[in-house]
């Protein structure tokens, strides 16, 4: 088979760098089609090029080959080992599939992704909150624990940073020990591409990422594969063992290859794991694996579980329920001093009340301490979340405004849970397109009072009304008139648990938007204080307990797929909280 040859090209992400990559087109048969693409992605240190011997060795030649050189790897610019974060580089990955789609025009479906080590934390973390629908992964070796020598070094490492601000740590790890393939070991210490450093914030968000998604692997239902090196000197095998047992995916197969170093698809006896992953790739397109449905997962799964340990009430004099009642109390002591804690107390920690107060972000109460308390409670992380969710929520609303404007239609604005309404406000302040008319709705009469003030006070009484409805009747939702365009829906089904709820919203909101209109909806796939929400925080709804019930991206996602829109883009902050999607309505 003749060897293929590399068009180098390049594409731009969402910061406005331009990443290198290759790209092997397919060389099919006589008469026959391009059948998919392969995308390979590589560890950490190196480069695109350090995996393209797969491109022949998998022997798939009706299938395009795709592989990047990362931010700060390769021929990609900017600092060599250095990303702004691990989230930069996990939507790095999203813009380039993008890319791909648009540009290559490959459908998402019809893509396989193969990825080593950091690159397969990458992918798994993208998998996890992005829920893709590629055709399948391949995870080789991934960096979910890489064996720090030095005792304490992550603590340590975190210090440093925090005292020193940005620099960099040179892997030890030398090339003998990688692999046993003469060759690669050859090619990788004459290769002027390798670089040894490696950003601390990059170390320590990798360490993160891959504990959250190790933790939460149930929400992974895409067909995988784990390849585990069985002698590997860089990254510890539990974690990858954790991540498999966890995996939501109906279709998942571990390999075990025992003497084999880290470069687990460049050892010296690598065709039989090649020959693994070739079988596992032909298999996913001959026959396709049935999506997990995951539209009863608020009766059956992990989440499902979650939240039911999480409604369970503690006895007060066992270890756990004298923590949080002294945390409780603690709190209670707090909304004598701290306007924020006390506004949660009187209103709900979930009202649009308080969502609004940490929107402004001003920290108030008694001098001195109570001013001081309440700025620890809004730079809290769940809040520093919801502040990116409302930038993202703008972000996405006037994205879709100026596709609607594009396509010379008008922008009928709806919120069906608008809250005080701020961010939708803020949005239309900041687009060049004009919203026709805007339609703020919330079942608290507190709600709509205080969003008609801030209605009044941009002087939008013209366009902008704001009505008493409730976000979960079908039929009000459907008979909205005039039909919108665009609708959002932000911070709402995440505090409910019950999927029928969130269908006939969902539903009603299908009903009413315009085919071709748009739809812009948040999620919560994942919160690291959520025991902490439960156990200690209270609900708008009669003083209940705040007790959340996370969905997944890909249930979240099948539900609004469900009610007729097709997800577009995405943005998650860089904690992996709180995700915002835009998706456009299905022409009937």
């Amino acid at each position: 088979m003749t060897e293929r040859i590399a068009q180098e090209l390049h594409f731009d992400t969402h910061d406005g760098v331009s990443l290198f990559y290759r790209h092997w087109p397919a060389v099919p048969a006589e008469g026959a089609g391009r059948r998919g693409a392969v995308l390979l992605f590589h560890r950490g240190h190196e480069h695109g090029a350090r995996m393209a011997h797969l491109v022949d060795e998998l022997q798939l030649p009706d299938f395009d080959f795709f592989a990047w050189d990362a931010r700060g790897h390769g021929q990609s610019p900017g600092e060599r080992g250095h990303s702004p974060s691990f989230a930069h580089s996990v939507r790095d990955v999203q813009t380039f599939v993008e890319h791909i789609r648009a540009r290559h025009g490959v459908a998402e479906q019809d893509m396989h992704v193969v990825a080593q080590s950091v690159g397969a934390v990458l992918i798994s973390t993208w998998a996890h909150d992005y829920a893709p629908k590629v055709r399948g992964l391949t995870l080789a070796s991934p960096a979910f624990k890489v064996k720090l020598y030095v005792p304490f070094a992550r603590p340590g490492l975190a210090l440093m940073h925090k005292l020193r601000g940005l620099f960099f740590v040179n892997s030890y790890v030398k090339a003998k020990f990688l692999t046993h393939d003469p060759a690669r070991i050859a090619s990788y210490e004459a290769d002027p591409l390798i670089s040894r450093p490696i950003a601390v914030n990059i170390l320590l968000d990798l360490y993160e990422a891959a504990e959250r998604v190790v933790q939460d692997a149930n929400a992974i239902v895409l067909p995988t594969q784990l390849l585990i090196s069985g002698a590997d000197w860089v990254v510890h095998h539990k974690p990858q063992h954790q991540f498999f047992q966890r995996l939501g995916s109906a279709v998942k197969e571990k390999i075990e290859l025992p003497g084999f170093f880290h470069d687990t698809l460049g050892e010296k006896d690598r065709a039989g794991a090649v020959s693994s992953v070739r079988r596992f790739i032909l298999q996913g397109f001959d026959t396709p694996a049935t999506p997990v449905d995951l539209r009863a997962a608020d009766q059956q799964g992990a989440t499902a579980d979650e939240s039911r340990a999480l409604a369970a009430p503690l006895h007060p004099l066992s270890p756990r329920g004298l923590y949080w009642g002294a945390t409780r109390a603690g709190l209670r002591l707090g909304g004598a001093l701290s306007r924020g804690v006390a506004l949660g107390h009187a209103t709900g920690f979930d009202s649009g009340s308080t969502l609004d107060y940490v929107y402004r972000n001003e920290a108030a109460g008694a001098p001195l301490i109570g001013k001081s308390i309440d700025r620890s409670y809004l730079d809290s992380i769940g809040w520093r979340g919801i502040r990116q969710r409302k930038l993202h929520v703008e972000e996405l609303l006037r994205e879709a405004m100026e596709r609607l404007a594009a396509a010379h239609r008008e922008v009928r604005l709806m919120d069906i849970a608008a809250g005080h309404g701020r961010y939708v406000l803020d949005a239309v302040a900041a687009s060049p397109v004009k919203a026709h008319s805007i339609l703020l709705r919330d079942y608290s009469d507190i709600n709509v009072r205080d969003g008609q003030k801030l209605i009044a006070e941009r002087e939008l009484q013209d366009r902008a009304q704001f009505v008493q409805a409730d976000a979960f009747d079908r039929m009000s939702l459907a008979t909205v008139m005039p039909r919108p365009t665009l609708a959002v829906v932000s911070g709402l089904y995440e505090l409910f648990p019950d999927n029928e709820m969130v269908r006939r919203s969902l539903a009603g909101v299908g009903d009413a938007v315009e085919d071709g209109g748009y739809l812009v909806y948040t999620g919560q796939p994942w919160h690291p204080q959520l025991e902490m929400i439960a156990r200690a925080l209270t609900s708008h709804r009669q003083g209940a307990a705040w007790v959340m019930r996370r969905r997944t991206q890909a249930e979240m996602d099948q539900l609004v797929e469900e009610a007729g829109f097709r997800k577009i883009t995405q943005r998650i902050d860089r904690w992996g909280i709180f995700t915002v999607s835009l998706a456009q309505r299905v022409v009937r």
